[in-house]
């Protein structure tokens, strides 16, 4: 028996003892893995510097800052751990009740979904979101991390088993795959009868991979090919704030904006400001400046570097913005349907008639009026973290919490009735 296929069956054994849980057993086990989590610092930071220096020469600064742990990173994924603890267990939930005319007692009752596998790429923080989870909604998971960060993934997995021995439960509620192949993507992809989810959480060739090729259940997450459209009526100051926000604050994630489609009436008072706002700006203060990649109309205006047609299907996760001038809503949200991922697409507007017909036809998870992009966020949502962000509809959509990570089952009560 194959390493792996000896952790699956483990994980699958392990189901059942950890579906059972009460919701304090749970939320004593979350506290115990957040406290670990903060005394494994240190040897988390070490095999993170490792990681680091791994991809010195192959990987751009933004990737390596999804790849980065600091003290501060470590913090907030064990507070993510105890705000997940702090939320309502879904586990057991009663959805619905009905009484039949013949006495019959019908309950519709929230269970986990059972093994839970994760392929991740190169985003250590994702190890304790996805555990924490897991843990709180009665799943086992399995995670399956990306070579770049395997030491800080492992480092940070064995605090967490650390932390559930201490409160005297078995490790092997939480698994990490011990390597990083593509065989071992494939082997999770094809454990029918034994995962009974697959998430990926990476670039649109692991998740158009594993749509592709699954045999088990997958949610389809999210490249963000996001957009931010800025209306006639829009207050160019917000707009500025709010764009600068969305493309800069964090640029390596999904939730980052990617697209600006300008209305043209504004474009030549606008898109100015836009140009000095990202990069002379960010220049003087010794910030990185945003490329612009400009369609032929705002090249017109400011210059900047000529888009090419598959700049506007592009997550650059990067410095990097393409821009378009459009004539009206219409043609923005027309736009959007041709090209977004349906992640997450904003209208910055004083109108509301614009902003109601945009966020009813935008076909996207999430839709915003006069915010950042950069919200689409299991935390910002209220969920604790995330494990995923759903870009289907089907079971989930947007950030995937603790109810995402459940399905249910019917009861039925009865006494002795025959149909």
């Amino acid at each position: 028996m194959n390493a792996l296929l000896e952790l699956l069956r483990s994980a699958k054994a392990a189901a059942p003892r950890l579906a059972t849980l009460s919701e304090a057993e749970k939320n004593r086990a979350l506290f115990s893995m957040a406290d670990a989590l903060d005394a494994a610092t240190g040897s988390i930071l070490s095999a993170n510097a490792e990681d680091l220096h791994a991809v010195q020469g192959t990987m751009n600064d933004v990737m390596q800052d999804r790849l980065r742990l600091t003290p501060e990173r470590i913090a907030g994924m064990s507070a993510g751990i105890r705000a997940v603890a702090a939320l309502p267990d879904p586990v057991g939930k009663l959805i619905a009740r009905t009484e039949r005319s013949n006495g019959l007692v019908i309950e519709k009752v929230r269970v986990p979904m059972g093994v839970v596998a994760i392929i991740y790429e190169s985003r250590p923080n994702v190890t304790s979101d996805a555990v924490a989870l897991a843990l709180k909604s009665g799943n086992v998971c399995v995670l399956r991390g990306g070579k770049e960060a395997f030491r800080s993934s492992c480092a940070i997995l064995k605090a967490l088993q650390a932390g559930l021995i201490s409160v005297g439960l078995p490790p092997e509620f939480v698994n990490i795959v011990p390597d990083t192949s593509r065989e071992s993507a494939g082997e999770l992809m094809r454990a029918v009868g034994v995962v009974d989810l697959l998430i990926p959480r990476g670039g649109a060739g692991l998740i158009s991979a594993c749509v592709e090729q699954a045999k088990v259940p997958c949610i389809q997450t999210g490249t963000g090919i996001c957009h931010i459209y800025v209306d006639a009526d829009a207050d160019s100051e917000m707009a500025l704030n709010v764009i600068e926000n969305a493309k800069t604050s964090r640029p390596s994630v999904c939730n980052a904006m990617e697209v600006c489609l300008v209305h043209r009436d504004i474009a030549g008072s606008f898109l100015p400001k836009l140009q000095k706002r990202l990069t002379d700006d960010r220049i003087a203060k010794g910030k990185p400046p945003v490329e612009l990649r400009c369609d032929a109309a705002a090249q017109k205006i400011i210059g900047g570097v000529p888009a090419a047609e598959r700049d506007f299907d592009t997550e650059f996760l990067n410095y990097i913005l393409a821009v378009k001038v459009v004539s009206d809503t219409q043609e923005a949200i027309r736009h959007i349907e041709a090209h977004s991922t349906h992640h997450s697409d904003a209208i910055i507007t004083e109108n509301r008639s614009n902003a109601d017909l945009f966020a009813a036809v935008v076909d996207s998870a999430a839709v915003y009026v006069n915010a950042s992009t950069r919200f689409t966020d299991g935390g910002e949502f209220g969920l604790g973290c995330e494990i995923g962000i759903s870009t289907q509809k089907l079971h989930a959509r947007g950030p995937m919490g603790l109810e995402e990570l459940t399905t249910y089952k019917y009861v039925i009560h009865g006494s002795g009735q025959i149909r």
